[in-house]
């Protein structure tokens, strides 16, 4: 009951829409999401995996996120929307990470053994993030929305773009040309948005060019 209502005390810090624990409870998706897994994960201790895996696809059908019975998932973890969010199956979590819609802790295809990823503490990936391989995301990091995260991050790093740079250690900036810290917003420059800015500049010096010789020839 205690690690419940942690969890429940967490979304309402997490989440400003969450107005009290029995709506958390009774409503959210992601807290159902994780009821399931400790069900499932206990079966999967167990030497049962067709009841495992029957407990975590019938939580994917009503919750819309998939979490493998397998994966390993620490205190006070909060899913935040939820929908479309895929853990594998020797993913690790800590605690207090926080995760988005559509984010994705999977593997390569690569690799044998531990495929998946490991979160430290207090680590939050944003939507649509995906974080593949068996590398370690480390303590109060920040992986940004729409980031391809492909190798392993430092503890209090920001990482963005696909695939993903570290732009932030400890406060610190370690990319030029990146905007200030981020949230869960991807502020990587787009480069072929540079290019196409930088060809359109292009065209507008070529553009005052010719419009100065035909003023001088006229």
């Amino acid at each position: 009951m205690n690690r419940l209502t942690e969890l429940l005390e967490a979304y309402q810090r997490r989440d400003p829409a969450a107005r009290n624990k029995l709506e958390v409870f009774l409503l959210y998706p992601g807290v159902h999401a994780l009821i399931n897994h400790r069900i499932a994960h206990f079966f999967y201790r167990k030497h049962m995996p067709f009841l495992a895996r029957c407990v975590s696809q019938w939580s994917r059908f009503w919750t819309g996120i998939e979490i493998h019975p397998g994966a390993t998932i620490g205190r006070r973890f909060v899913i935040d929307h939820g929908m479309g969010i895929v853990i594998g199956e020797t993913a690790e979590i800590g605690d207090d990470c926080l995760l988005y819609q559509c984010v994705t802790l999977g593997g390569t295809g690569k690799d044998k053994g531990k495929r998946h990823p490991t979160l430290g503490n207090n680590v939050m990936v944003g939507s649509g993030a995906k974080v593949l391989g068996p590398f370690t995301v480390g303590d109060n990091s920040r992986i940004a929305a729409g980031a391809v995260v492909l190798s392993e991050v430092p503890p209090n790093s920001t990482a963005v773009g696909v695939p993903a740079q570290v732009v932030r250690v400890s406060g610190r900036k370690v990319v030029a040309n990146f905007a200030n810290d981020v949230d869960q917003i991807n502020d990587m420059q787009d480069p072929v948005q540079e290019e196409l800015l930088a060809l359109f500049q292009r065209m507008d010096s070529l553009e005052q060019q010719l419009k100065t010789i035909k003023e001088r020839t006229a």
